[in-house]
């Protein structure tokens, strides 16, 4: 798979509601995780609902997933999302990579 199909599915992975929001859950929790139960409780979505959309992001690539015992552990791929972050705008704005400067700041920000 080259690298514009992969980020397009990771794009996809991210274009549906419980997704993203479970996807910005796992963000903000950062290398913790979260367990599936508690995304499920705080998304009210039924635990096989959320399982399907979280088996789309992991095999987007963008998160990953570890069981502990009978809990599933749900985790970012920081790394992972960067370099989606980055494909989308290694070409940005014909040349003149200072107007996504922004992005650059983003990076000091800890998760």
């Amino acid at each position: 798979m080259s690298d514009f199909e992969k980020t397009l599915q990771q794009l996809s992975a991210l274009s549906q509601d419980t997704r993203l929001r479970a996807f910005k859950m796992l963000m903000n929790a950062g290398e913790g995780g979260i367990q599936a139960g508690v995304i499920a409780e705080a998304l009210k979505v039924a635990p096989n609902s959320l399982s399907a959309h979280l088996n789309v992001l992991t095999n987007s690539g963008l998160i990953s997933v570890e069981r502990q015992g009978r809990k599933m552990i749900y985790r970012p791929k920081i790394e992972t999302v960067n370099a989606m972050l980055s494909s989308i705008v290694e070409d940005c704005c014909n040349g003149h990579p200072e107007v996504c400067s922004f992005l650059a700041d983003l990076r000091s920000v800890p998760c």
